[in-house]
């Protein structure tokens, strides 16, 4: 599922159905101790949420509500349960899944789109997506890789004896990845990645300074700081054209917005995704408890009689996981997802804290987590199939340590353990 899910879907989705219908299947058969894990009981909140947001809509606005309970806009985002009974709590088994949905992806970005002349066409100035949905959803899967290329870095080059053929496997990826961050040409990921990072340097800093002495650091931190800039100089002069023109383009709107000036916003990208949040929180404030329903991020854009018609007919979706999952489900639904990202974070810290899960997981798990829920404010990627694999795959890896650390804590310290 991992490698055809972007790369083939007409294989990847029917094994992802079968994953999880039968992955749930065993759990709650098999997975004593484990049947009453809050991630289940999230699940059926998400499904009654939703039930009861068409419902009472269903009374309210009948004209505006499907035929019936849409209750897979959330419940799909729970086929992370599936994946972490099927890793059984291994760190192998995990790191694998995750490497194959790397390959599998980074494959699809040379047959997909344009193929090997859509790079290049990148590396010419132009924006590309690879023919994978949109320019957003290629960008962001390049930023989560290379979130993942960096965090992973000294296991994959087999630090501190570091082997020519993985550290050479390790440059031309996170080379790859990098580009392709750049010719995406998607703020929201520059962004991201700009807070990420550098929280990642941070809080590996601070590890490595309290258990390995900063004095014994000194070889390792210049070697990364040369490469680091060495790197970003490189990027920078490579594509400084493309990067100061998109991130100039609109000055204008940034400079509005920060003055409060929303009356004047034009309708540019930015501009699109300002108004249509305030036609949302006009609509939010009729129904704030419970929401219109599955269609309300539609409905905001259909039905919004100041909204200009280009807009209701080239955009369907709110450029903003939160905002629409408050307009369909209420307060009641952001509960349950706020719920759902305080038990992860917990999990993941016991996990972690347990000696379950390894530092260097732990660091992309923190460091992944910034990421994602920046760039979800400014594109609805948990709505569609590019944002749901990544967040099954990655939460699943998380949560099958938890679990691991539930069923039997293992002895060994965080600091003994091998691949930290």
């Amino acid at each position: 599922m991992a490698f055809f899910k972007i790369l083939w879907p007409e294989v990847g989705d029917p094994i992802e159905t079968l994953m999880a219908v039968a992955g749930l299947i065993a759990l709650l058969a098999c997975g004593r101790g484990l049947r009453n894990s809050a991630a289940l009981w999230l699940l059926l909140a998400a499904i009654a949420v939703q039930v009861l947001s068409w419902t009472l809509g269903y009374f309210n606005h009948p004209q505006w509500i499907s035929a019936i309970p849409e209750v897979d806009r959330l419940a799909k985002l729970f086929i992370f349960i599936a994946v972490a009974w099927w890793l059984g709590g291994s760190t192998h088994n995990t790191l694998l899944v995750w490497g194959l949905a790397v390959v599998g992806y980074l494959i699809a970005t040379y047959i997909y789109g344009g193929g090997w002349q859509e790079w290049w066409r990148g590396l010419q100035g132009q924006r590309v997506g690879f023919g994978i949905r949109n320019n957003q959803h290629a960008s962001m899967l390049f930023g989560v890789v290379l979130v993942g290329v960096v965090a992973f870095a000294p296991r994959w080059i087999g630090w501190p004896r570091v082997a020519t053929w993985r550290l050479v496997s390790w440059l031309a990826v996170l080379l790859l990845c990098a580009v392709g961050v750049v010719i995406g040409q998607t703020r929201a990921v520059w962004l991201a990645l700009a807070l990420a990072l550098p929280l990642m340097g941070a809080m590996w800093l601070v590890w490595q300074v309290r258990h390995v002495g900063l004095a014994r650091l000194r070889r390792t931190l210049l070697i990364a700081a040369g490469a680091g800039l060495v790197a970003l100089t490189a990027l920078l002069a490579a594509f400084q054209d493309t990067l100061s023109e998109r991130l100039t383009a609109e000055s204008q709107v940034i400079g509005e917005v920060l003055e409060g000036n929303l009356e004047n916003v034009p309708y540019s990208s930015i501009g699109i995704r300002i108004n249509t949040w305030v036609a949302a929180a006009e609509w939010i404030g009729e129904r704030p408890l419970v929401g219109w329903g599955g269609q309300g991020r539609s409905l905001v854009i259909d039905e919004t009689p100041w909204l200009p018609e280009f807009v209701k007919k080239n955009y369907g979706h709110l450029h903003n996981f939160f905002i629409e999952t408050w307009v369909a489900y209420g307060l009641l639904g952001l509960a349950v997802m706020g719920a759902l990202v305080i038990w992860v974070g917990r999990a993941t810290w016991l996990a972690w804290r347990g000696g379950a899960m390894p530092n260097d997981m732990a660091l992309f798990a923190c460091s992944f987590f910034v990421y994602w829920v920046i760039v979800n404010q400014f594109e609805s990627y948990l709505s569609f199939s590019t944002g749901v694999i990544v967040n099954n795959l990655i939460v699943g890896g998380l949560v099958t340590h938890y679990w691991r650390w539930l069923s039997a804590p293992p002895s060994p310290s965080r600091e003994e353990r091998p691949g930290q």
